[in-house]
């Protein structure tokens, strides 16, 4: 499992990883992505202490001023991001409750206390222990844990005054752990929703539409609790384009959406029929003006809250951008908005790795271009419809609609992953394909095809290999692919040496297993390369 702040490359490793003679570029730029998004350094970047002074962003808050500090959230990067919140409020924090995932680090029990921050840095904590109280709760189908969490945390704002400060700590995964269903609904017809929702493919801004209008804490409905104490939202970005609405279901935020809105989205996946008919009632209830709407732009609750971005998706791939050239890989940022179907886009990404394999630059020789070695690099989140009954996750899927199109093409590679370690219900991160991945799938009898026919992405790439297994790493900022495209590391005997290698490591240990073989491609070797072509 991954260390929140520093990532050891060795946790992304796969058989092919492990083989490759660049096997440990690739890791080294996946655990440089991760890293540069670990939350509790997100959070101290935005916030710091200067005496009694809290200073957020451009905003500063005398703590001596206010009468009692609360801290809550939601989110799988809630425990580290609480700690360090809690510990540069030090003293002044009255108390706090935190809605994790359940089975994350700070998941424990009811009464676990947040210990400092500096336990996150790796090192043993001599600060004594914060007034928090962590609560598991399971993502991404709501349950009775984290409704009760909720309520907790409504029965604590309830208490906030006007001389109150409340901090608010927000981070993906926070929509199905902060749950308190609307008068009518219940949570098992929020769980048989979100079920719907979640195979038919749609887009994480229309699943939060429906959620904002049948939850009391969505949709501005927490800075509804907490009014009208002062509210500082920091906010970890799972969402394509980091709209603060969608996040979590922006709990703090002015709702733009409405009843209608969120019934438009039943109606687009055909939902009306098969949805829980106390989620329809709701709906038509608030359409006729019956149920009050979420708070929108203007409303008073809203006059005295502060949101603060304290990372996204672009960080992570900025920093995978410079560990890149780094190694001394020719690398761009393609785009960090991709969205859509998950195997389309894995057909995207192996026709850009054909190009860059087969003409050895992507763009115009007169214009913008990138040549090998390259990195490109594609942040955004896909989504997959459910078609089969196999196992895996949209991260996974992307990699497995590339695998046959990459097949036989040398020196390239597709590396998906899931910055959060969860691609799905897997227990995967993500999946690694070269041009040899459906040669060594055939040989064990894996077909792609099937696979990607029954969305089992994880039966596939788990008997090769090549499923990246990080573990939970408490960060959550959509997911990356990398597309690589090496050139002329090593000469034809040692490629044919490397490949017995690889084959007979494999039946030797099986996959993943065993040493790493092959020579190490040194970055000096990428920089005189690239001098050279420069030169010429």
């Amino acid at each position: 499992m991954l260390h929140s702040t520093s990532p050891d490359p060795a946790a992304f490793l796969t058989t092919t990883l492990r083989l490759a003679p660049w096997g440990g570029v690739v890791t080294r730029i996946l655990a440089a992505a991760v890293r540069a998004v670990e939350p509790a350094a997100a959070v101290r970047r935005h916030v710091r202490r200067d005496g009694p002074l809290l200073v957020v962003g451009s905003q500063t808050y005398d703590l001596r001023q206010y009468e009692r500090v609360f801290l809550v959230g939601a989110g799988k990067a809630g425990a580290p991001m609480a700690r360090a919140l809690g510990s540069l409020v030090g003293d002044a924090l009255t108390s706090g409750v935190v809605v994790v995932k359940a089975g994350a680090e700070g998941a424990t029990a009811e009464a676990a206390v947040g210990a400092a921050s500096t336990e996150l840095a790796g090192e043993e904590s001599t600060q004594r222990s914060l007034p928090l109280t962590f609560l598991p709760a399971r993502h991404p189908l709501p349950d009775e844990r984290g409704v009760a969490a909720t309520r907790r945390i409504g029965t604590l704002l309830e208490q906030a005054g006007e001389r109150d400060l409340v901090l608010v700590v927000l981070s993906g995964g926070g929509s199905a752990l902060l749950t308190m269903p609307a008068p009518g609904v219940g949570l098992e017809d929020l769980q048989q929703l979100t079920a719907l929702l979640l195979a038919c493919g749609a887009r994480i801004e229309e699943i939060n539409r429906l959620r904002k209008h049948l939850d009391l804490v969505k949709g501005g409905g927490l800075a509804r609790l907490a009014f009208p104490a002062t509210v500082v939202s920091l906010i970890l970005s799972d969402v394509v384009g980091d709209p603060l609405d969608v996040i979590a279901s922006g709990p703090t935020v002015p709702d733009p959406t409405t009843f209608a809105d969120a019934f438009q989205v039943l109606e687009r996946y055909h939902l009306l029929d098969c949805a829980p008919p106390a989620i329809v009632a709701r709906l038509h209830a608030g359409m006729r003006g019956e149920a009050a709407e979420t708070p929108g732009e203007g409303d008073a609750v809203f006059a005295r809250v502060q949101h603060v971005l304290v990372g996204n998706n672009r960080q992570a791939a900025e920093a995978a951008l410079s560990a890149a050239h780094a190694e001394g890989l020719h690398a761009l940022i393609l785009t960090t908005q991709s969205q859509g179907e998950a195997r389309v886009m894995g057909q995207f990404l192996a026709a850009v790795a054909h190009e860059l394999a087969t003409t050895g630059l992507l763009g115009s020789r007169g214009g913008p271009s990138l040549c090998r070695p390259a990195c490109l690099i594609v942040g955004g989140e896909t989504t997959v419809t459910l078609r089969g009954d196999g196992c895996g996750g949209r991260n996974q899927e992307v990699a497995l609609a590339a695998v046959r199109p990459l097949a036989g093409l040398a020196d390239v590679a597709l590396v998906t992953l899931a910055t959060d370690g969860e691609d799905g219900p897997t227990g995967a991160a993500g999946a690694v394909v070269t041009g040899a991945t459906l040669e060594r799938a055939l040989r064990l009898g894996l077909d792609p095809d099937t696979a990607l026919a029954r969305n089992d992405s994880t039966g596939f790439f788990a008997p090769i290999g090549d499923v990246i297994r990080t573990g939970p790493t408490r960060t959550n900022v959509n997911d990356l692919a990398l597309v690589f495209a090496w050139q002329g590391w090593y000469d034809s005997r040692e490629r044919l040496d490397n490949k017995k290698s690889f084959h007979d490591n494999e039946q030797r240990h099986g996959p993943g297993k065993g040493p790493v073989t092959g020579p190490r491609i040194q970055s000096q070797s990428w920089n005189t390369f690239s001098e050279r072509r420069n030169r010429s």
